[in-house]
């Protein structure tokens, strides 16, 4: 595996690539133009200058996450097309540079959803917190200011622009079932795909996170049967998915392990984390480690190791711990302990895995 790790940015990220450079094992730097909108073109000269960067830290900028797709695209408004054309001149652009995956997602609205993000676990770190009955009884309004005054840095998703035109945004979605937003998808896909190819770039969809339907809205990209109709809708070679363990392992109902066994092939860039579920459908972050949560992350690296998995994998959501202010999520140390045992697990299976053969 091609292990990577998620960075912001010079000035937006509390996590330096100097830091990043003393993690064992680090190739790339997943990465994105984080002060550009959703639908605007991104420049040849901002791409350059953001991969020079990072290429002259010793790291690979391969992987992109994320080109946010524009709200017109999910509703499908008669002004769609301008948003695709512009996505697909983004695809060209970052085919310049040698970018091999593109990671996006197609959630209505918001992206990731937490109730709290910075709630107390019993060893005295914290970490991102999820509470269904909260989300149930929140006003989407009243959530969003309270994430996003959570930090002074951009939390992807969860842009300050949304906020004032919040009513507007669910008024639009009023007509949007999931089938309404499926088919949104099938013609985004159809018209962006043939770009990708030509420009030798996976699309790699994101799960929804959490995988259900939150404020009343359509989630589409929930489990396997999600990933079996897009296979449907094309089987390009650029039609592929984003593995993320702990967005898509949030629902009891999706075994992580079945699923790497199954869709590994097809997936070029993973995240690997894990979360705690409680019987109320709450969940809240923890370490990487297998017995802190609820995922058997040992069984997903068995799963990829046992495939000789060459895709790219980054460690997901830390916790903030031994006093780090960082990015809700996104310090640098708990990250950098999931980087060593996600490792330390690949390398252990590889060595029984070479040892069995002989």
């Amino acid at each position: 595996m091609n292990m990577t790790f998620r960075w912001y940015g010079q000035g937006n990220d509390t996590v330096t690539l100097e830091h990043i450079k003393q993690i064992p094992g680090v190739k790339g730097i997943v990465w994105a133009l984080h002060d550009k909108p959703a639908g605007e073109v991104w420049t040849t000269e901002e791409i350059g200058a953001e991969i020079a960067y990072i290429e002259s830290h010793g790291f690979h900028a391969d992987v992109v996450e994320s080109v946010n797709v524009h709200e017109s695209i999910k509703i499908g408004t008669a002004d769609r097309l301008q948003y695709i054309d512009n996505y697909k001149q983004t695809i060209r652009n970052l085919s310049e540079f040698g970018v091999k995956v593109i990671c996006y997602n197609f959630m209505p609205i918001f992206d990731w959803t937490r109730t709290e993000m910075f709630h107390p676990l019993e060893d005295g770190s914290t970490a991102l917190f999820f509470e269904n009955a909260k989300v149930e009884n929140a006003d989407p309004k009243e959530l969003i200011r309270t994430v996003s005054e959570a930090s002074d840095l951009t939390l992807p998703g969860w842009e300050p622009d949304k906020l004032a035109r919040i009513t507007e945004l669910f008024a639009a979605y009023e007509e949007v079932n999931e089938a309404k937003l499926w088919e949104n998808l099938e013609f985004f896909l159809k018209e962006i795909l043939p770009v990708a190819e030509q420009s030798g770039i996976q699309m790699a969809i994101h799960p929804d996170d959490p995988p259900f339907s939150i404020f009343g809205l359509p989630r589409i990209i929930t489990g396997a049967g999600s990933y079996e109709k897009l296979i449907e809708i094309s089987d390009s070679p650029s039609n592929t998915f984003t593995m993320c363990t702990g967005s898509m392992g949030a629902s009891k109902s999706n075994d992580m392990v079945a699923i790497a066994e199954k869709y590994a092939n097809r997936s070029p860039f993973a995240h690997i984390r894990n979360v705690k579920i409680y019987d109320n459908g709450d969940f809240t972050e923890t370490s990487h480690y297998t017995q802190d949560g609820s995922i058997d992350i040992k069984g997903v690296v068995k799963a990829l190791q046992a495939q000789k998995y060459g895709g790219y994998v980054r460690p997901d959501h830390g916790r903030h711990i031994w006093g780090e202010v960082c990015r809700p999520g996104y310090g640098l140390y708990d990250r950098a302990l999931g980087i060593m045992y996600l490792l330390g697990l690949w390398d252990a299976y590889e060595t029984k895995r070479m040892e069995g053969a002989k």
